[in-house]
């Protein structure tokens, strides 16, 4: 999250799981629009899509972190964000909010879900009544030379 108090995020459901992303590295959020799917690429990821001329790969979020691959429908969203330097889409269930919190509502990841899920998640907010997972973009991609493998 950003070194100011506050920090903008948008939460979204993947199944019956809240997860939320800064909104600093959301582009824009669009309907679920079906991929093109690409020969021996990663198992979550859906395929890609022309985005105004630009070919942008489509992560199931849902599969990445270990969740149930997602069967889109009409209202599944695409939520397109900047990782690093690399435009994805990532498919979620649905948007459910944009919220303001303060840096101090963050807790830290329980160390039960092991490393690899602490990797995914950087923190976890008690949100009016609602436990949604801060995740880390920058780790839903996996390195280049690997999306080529």
């Amino acid at each position: 999250m950003s070194d100011s108090l506050n920090s903008e995020l948008i939460a979204f459901r993947i199944g019956e799981q809240e997860f939320c992303v800064d909104i600093k590295s959301v582009r824009e959020i669009r309907g679920w629009t079906p991929a093109t799917s690409l020969p021996h690429s990663p198992n979550f990821v859906r395929g890609v899509i022309n985005l105004r001329g630009a070919v942008l790969p489509i992560v199931d979020l849902g599969a990445r972190l270990g969740l149930a691959t997602a069967e889109p429908t009409v209202r599944h969203v695409i939520i397109v964000a900047r990782i690093a330097d690399r435009m994805v889409g990532l498919l979620v269930d649905a948007v459910c909010d944009i919220l303001t919190v303060a840096r101090s509502d963050l807790q830290p990841t329980p160390e039960v879900g092991g490393e690899l899920g602490r990797s995914f998640v950087r923190g976890l907010l008690a949100y009016e009544g609602r436990m949604i997972s801060l995740i880390s973009l920058d780790r839903v991609l996996p390195p280049p030379m690997e999306m080529a493998a």
